[in-house]
């Protein structure tokens, strides 16, 4: 089981590339501190990413909130023009990070969203884009667009990603709402990709949209801790609205779903952070210990938050 224990950070509003917003945290690790980098928001409602520093022991210790994001915008007409939300972070041979992110477009009355890559030489304070276009885009794979991809190298060396792939819209209540799934691919360099026919997370009753799949090895088996919702009303009904699901594969490509085993959920106290919704869970170890970062309501308006695994 998970055990909760509590907030992390919620942004206060006063800096301008974080008034609202700590979405989809992801746990790096320093040998002396843990940085959990997050997607933050300005007036605007553009995304950047941007970090806190954290105690080990007690994450709900802040020791530091860095005060801009450390990676800016594109230009005009790029896919990341819109906003830059933060994914996966891979250490290179030469000190350099990696990072991928989702850059957003705004559409007349939707948004399409594309695959970025992004390097730091200066341990992760700041990072810049490798390249002017995405590295994953809509294509026949990805219909609508492909975003927020969870990154691991393998002890052969070959790169294997997993991401969330939009493959329709429907209008709801007047609104265009998306459906995407989970889709997998492999590379040799980690910049050109060879996707997967095999969905890693496919449509059903009520799995509409994967959210944030993130992905860690152990005991031989690869393991994903994701969120999943309805389409219709998921922002207002907590029935339809993200929960954290589980999923368990020998090869990578072919899953498992285990929801029963992912060990949280829902608040059930109304006055809860994660009352309404629990999504965008990452999965960090420290010295034996397990920890889950995760959002809960508004999609990480009400910040993140932790927990810690016991048997």
């Amino acid at each position: 089981m998970w055990i909760k224990k509590g907030v992390v950070y919620k942004p206060d509003g006063t800096m301008p590339h974080s008034v609202s917003h700590a979405q989809v945290p992801f746990a790096y690790k320093h040998d002396d501190f843990l940085r959990i980098y997050f997607s933050s928001r300005d007036a605007q409602g553009q995304s950047r990413p941007t970090f806190i520093d954290v105690d080990y022991d007690d994450p709900s210790k802040i020791l530091y909130i860095h005060d801009k994001p450390v990676l800016e915008l594109g230009g005009p007409g790029e896919y990341d023009e819109t906003g830059a939300m933060p994914a996966w972070f891979v250490n290179r041979p030469n000190g350099d990070i990696w990072l991928y992110y989702t850059g957003w477009n705004r559409t007349w009355n939707s948004y399409r969203l594309s695959m970025g890559l992004s390097v730091s030489h200066d341990g992760g304070l700041t990072f810049k884009k490798m390249f002017r276009g995405p590295i994953m885009d809509r294509s026949i794979e990805n219909p609508l667009w492909a975003a927020q991809p969870s990154v691991l190298i393998d002890e052969d060396g070959t790169w294997r990603m997993w991401y969330i792939s939009g493959h329709k819209c429907e209008y709801i209540h007047g609104y265009p709402e998306p459906f995407y799934r989970g889709q997998s691919a492999i590379s040799k360099d980690g910049i050109h990709w060879e996707i997967s026919d095999v969905p890693t997370l496919e449509f059903d009753d009520f799995l509409h949209a994967v959210g944030r799949p993130s992905v860690f090895k152990e005991d031989g088996l690869y393991k994903m801790y994701y969120s999943y919702r309805h389409t219709r009303d998921y922002r207002t009904d907590r029935n339809q609205s993200y929960r954290l699901g589980y999923a368990e594969s020998k090869d990578g490509t072919h899953w498992d779903r285990k929801d029963e085993l992912v060990g949280i959920a829902k608040s059930e106290n109304p006055e809860d952070f994660d009352y309404q919704m629990i999504n965008y869970a990452h999965r960090y170890e420290h010295k034996g210990k397990k920890y889950l970062l995760y959002n809960g309501n508004g999609f990480g308006a009400a910040g993140f938050a932790y927990a810690v695994w016991e048997e």
